[in-house]
């Protein structure tokens, strides 16, 4: 039995049929040369057979009223009611007739009577394609532990052709080991002390430099909560019905930038996401004169550090003062993140999660009262960078071509984006209501701005040389 954290906590508590806690992924596969047309239903009806699973997969929530809820590890779990199996029919079977299931199976809520978590194969996609969707409550693991466990499941090689899935693997290992060191900790009363006064210390000194910032006393030293522009339509009360977007551009040439502007992979996907971003609010009549500002996840693990739960803080950040020039963008935008890792290092994590716990609490209290069209929001959307592996991974000798990340989205917001890399390619991820209008669009347009920041950068080296 284990305890949740508040943070795991507060994703039950903020959970509504319209706007669901969970995270999920989409990887897309290319079956084996030669492999016969029932790859992968034969794959669905093996994976079936694999009924010992393991923590956190067995794990179902118990609601207390005397007490906080917990995990309770269930003794037998029926896999029918989380592997599905999905064909999608011959010419209507491409990619955007893909994303319109996912964004279809991305909206309900996972039953809270059975383990959180469903695995969705989709078969039948176009030039020897089949495709996994998996979703997972926000409780239970972050993204980047969620980008664990399936890097962990698959192959490094198409020779090998063992399974391993995600279930039976057993991740929670290391979860109970960490558990143990918590709980020794917390016998001691030194230690105790000694980790609520770091929490106190590092609470006190951001709000001291926040409120340094309200008082224009510093600039941009820190990007303040609830300044964003609400009047965009990124923004307001989250409704039911998703959509689903990406785009992606190459590994080798984001580092041909980041080596040319000594810049990092941050700086180049914002710069570009900046760029979408005002070009779509300016097609929706839109024109900002204030930077915009996004919600960006942080690891607060330590290094070495693994576990399920989350272990994140979140904090916003300001990107460009609007401008026509990617490279002044890609500069500003530069700064920006200097002043965000500066505050990162001098803040205890701890005091970070507090942070994160207690703006989401204002945010959710405006979506729950129905305030969020009325209110300014944390951010103008969430933005998330999650590293993924180098190299191609394998099932069963079916190359994963892509892996995609789908998140959730926070209250007041009505877009999240997710960057991911993976073999060689830069993936941005778009999730969304149905009502932001011309989500595809916002997703051409992160590509184009790419191009145009490539551009800007060979141009003004070229006039240096």
């Amino acid at each position: 039995m284990n305890k949740l954290s508040l943070l795991d906590l507060a994703f039950f508590v903020a959970e509504s049929e319209a706007s669901p806690k969970h995270v999920g992924g989409l990887m897309i596969f290319k079956r084996p040369v030669r492999s016969a047309a029932g790859f992968a239903s034969e794959l669905y009806q093996e994976l079936l057979a694999f009924d010992d699973v393991q923590a956190p997969f067995n794990r179902i929530i118990h609601f207390s009223l005397t007490g906080m809820p917990t995990w309770q590890e269930s003794d037998a779990v029926d896999l029918e009611e989380h592997l599905f199996y999905h064909q999608l029919r011959r010419g209507r079977n491409g990619r955007q007739e893909l994303y319109e299931l996912v964004s279809e199976l991305h909206q309900p809520m996972l039953e809270r009577s059975r383990p959180l978590w469903e695995l969705h194969l989709i078969d039948g996609l176009s030039e020897r394609r089949f495709a996994i969707y998996v979703k997972m409550h926000h409780a239970s693991a972050d993204g980047v532990t969620m980008v664990r466990w399936a890097a962990d499941s698959l192959a490094s090689t198409a020779s090998d052709r063992e399974l391993r899935p995600l279930w039976s693997v057993g991740h929670g290992a290391a979860a109970r080991k960490h558990k143990r060191l918590e709980e020794k900790m917390t016998q001691s009363l030194l230690g105790d002390l000694a980790g609520v006064g770091t929490r106190l210390l590092g609470i006190a000194r951001l709000a001291a430099m926040l409120a340094l910032e309200g008082a224009k006393l510093t600039r941009n030293a820190i990007s303040l909560p609830f300044v964003a522009d609400g009047n965009t339509p990124l923004t307001g009360q989250v409704t039911a019905g998703r959509q689903f977007a990406t785009a992606s551009v190459s590994m080798a040439r984001v580092k041909e930038i980041c080596a040319r502007t000594r810049s990092t992979l941050n700086h180049v996907a914002l710069t570009c996401l900046d760029g979408a971003l005002h070009r779509y609010l300016d097609d929706e009549g839109v024109e900002l004169t204030r930077p915009i500002t996004i919600q960006m996840p942080v690891n607060l693990r330590q290094e070495g550090e693994h576990g399920t739960g989350n272990k994140i803080g979140i904090i916003p950040v300001e990107l460009s003062p609007p401008t026509d020039d990617p490279y002044v963008r890609l500069r500003n935008i530069g700064f920006s993140l200097r002043n965000v890792r500066s505050m990162i290092d001098g803040v205890a994590p701890d005091a970070i999660e507090s942070y994160t716990l207690i703006t989401g609490v204002v945010a959710q209290l405006a979506e729950t009262l129905g305030l969020s069209e009325r209110l300014p929001p944390i951010g103008n959307t969430l933005v998330s960078n999650i590293p993924g592996p180098p190299d191609f991974l394998y099932l069963k000798g079916a190359k994963m071509e892509e892996l995609h990340p789908i998140s959730t989205l926070p209250a007041g917001n009505l877009l999240n984006i997710t960057l991911f890399s993976y073999a060689g390619q830069l993936f941005f991820g778009l999730i969304a209501t149905d009502e932001l209008p011309n989500l595809e669009r916002l997703g051409r347009y992160a590509g184009e701005a790419f191009n145009e920041l490539e551009q800007s950068v060979f141009d003004a080296h070229q006039v240096v040389s």
